[in-house]
C-alpha cells in the first residue's frame, strides 16, 4: 500500500469522499472527516471567491475542536478539488487560498498543471489527479502528482469507459504513487474489491449524495434511492466532457435520454450546459451505476459505520472462499 504520510493515520476506512459540484459543502466534508474518511469539495462550490477561505477556516476549526474532544478518534484530513479548465478564471486565486491554509490534499481535474503541484508541494501538501485512461495518467505522473484517481466505467459525473480490471492493473505496472479507484463503488464490498485490485483507496461520490448532510435537492436524493443502473446515461452533451447522469433528470429537462445529440465543444464551458436552460449538476443530475445499492438517506456517520461492517464482512468472505 502506497499512502502519503498525511493518510497513514486518521482513517477508519480506506475511502476518499469525492468532491461533488454543488453538493459538497462544509457540512458534508466535516461529517466525512469526523467519521474517518477523507472529505472533499470543489473550490468552485464556495461562492463568491472570498467564501473559500471562510469554508476552510470553518472546516479546520470544527475538525480541530472535535479531535481535541475525542483524542482517540480517527479524524481524517480534508481535500479541495481544483478544476483545471480554461473556463475557471479563479483557479490561481483559489490555489493561493489553499496554500495559505496548507490544505492537506489537493485533487485536480481535467488538466494536471505543474504550477498547482508545485504550489501544494511548497507546504507539504499532496496532489491527486483524476484520469480516465493511461495516456492521461502518464501526463499527470510527469507533472509530479502524488496520486492518480482512476475514474473507471460506471463512475458518476465525468467518467471513463475502461474497466477497473484493465486500468488499475496497467497503471500499477509503472506508477509507484497512491492509486485511488472510482467507479460504481457504493458499499463495503466495493471498497474491498478496489483494494483487492491493487488500489490504495476507494473513491466514492454518488453514495454520499444520498446522505442527510449533502447539499442536494431532496428530489435528487430520493431519485438515487428510486432508480438503478439501467437509468444511467453516458453523454457529453451537458459539459462537453463525457459523464454519467440520471436519465429521469434528463427527461424532466425535456430531453430524450435515449437519443441525445453530441455536444458542440466549441460552445461549451465546464458545467455550463451550453445554451440549454437545464444546467449540468443543478438540473441534470450526475450519478454512478452503483445506485441500485442505495436504499436510504442516512447520516454520514451511520453510513460509514455500515461501510465498515460490510468491508469487514467482505474480507471475511474472501478468506473463507480461498481457504475452502
Amino acid at each position: 500500500m502506497s499512502l502519503p504520510k498525511v493518510l497513514k493515520c486518521g482513517l477508519e476506512l480506506p475511502v476518499v469522499g469525492a468532491p461533488l459540484f454543488i453538493v459538497s459543502g462544509p457540512e458534508l466534508v466535516i461529517a466525512q472527516c469526523k467519521a474517518g474518511i477523507v472529505g472533499s469539495f470543489p473550490a468552485l462550490n464556495a461562492r463568491p471567491v472570498e467564501m473559500l477561505g471562510e469554508w476552510l477556516t470553518r472546516i479546520e476549526n470544527e475538525l480541530g475542536e472535535y479531535q481535541a474532544l475525542h483524542p482517540k478518534k480517527n479524524v481524517a484530513p480534508y481535500a479541495v478539488n481544483q478544476i483545471c479548465h480554461i473556463s475557471n478564471d479563479r483557479l490561481m486565486k483559489d490555489m493561493e487560498t489553499c496554500v495559505k491554509h496548507k490544505v492537506p490534499i489537493i485533487i485536480t481535474s481535467l488538466r494536471p498543471p505543474l504550477e498547482i503541484v508545485e504550489a501544494a508541494h511548497s507546504y507539504g501538501g499532496v496532489v491527486f489527479h483524476d484520469v480516465i485512461n493511461v495516456k492521461h495518467a502518464r501526463k499527470a505522473a510527469e507533472q509530479g502528482v502524488d496520486g492518480l484517481i482512476l475514474v473507471c466505467a460506471g463512475a458518476g459525473g465525468h467518467a471513463g469507459t475502461l474497466s477497473p480490471f484493465a486500468l488499475v492493473r496497467e497503471v500499477k505496472n509503472w506508477f509507484k504513487g497512491t492509486v485511488l479507484l472510482s467507479g460504481a463503488i457504493c458499499d463495503g464490498y466495493g471498497i474491498a474489491s478496489a483494494l483487492a485490485l491493487g488500489a490504495d483507496l476507494a473513491y466514492m461520490g454518488t453514495r454520499f449524495i444520498a446522505t442527510e448532510e449533502a447539499n442536494a435537492d431532496a428530489a435528487y436524493k430520493h431519485a438515487l434511492v428510486a432508480y438503478a443502473a439501467h437509468d444511467i446515461v453516458y453523454s457529453n452533451l451537458f459539459t462537453g466532457v463525457h459523464g454519467n447522469y440520471l436519465g429521469p433528470s434528463i427527461s424532466a429537462a425535456g430531453l430524450d435520454p435515449g437519443n441525445l445529440p453530441v455536444a458542440d465543444k466549441s460552445k461549451m464551458n465546464f458545467g455550463s450546459g451550453g445554451n440549454m436552460k437545464a444546467k449540468a449538476w443543478r438540473d441534470i443530475w450526475g450519478a454512478g451505476q452503483g445506485i441500485g445499492q442505495i436504499a436510504d438517506l442516512p447520516l454520514v456517520a451511520e453510513l460509514v459505520e455500515r461501510l465498515k461492517a460490510e468491508f469487514a464482512g467482505a474480507k471475511d468472505d474472501f478468506m473463507q472462499r480461498i481457504s475452502a
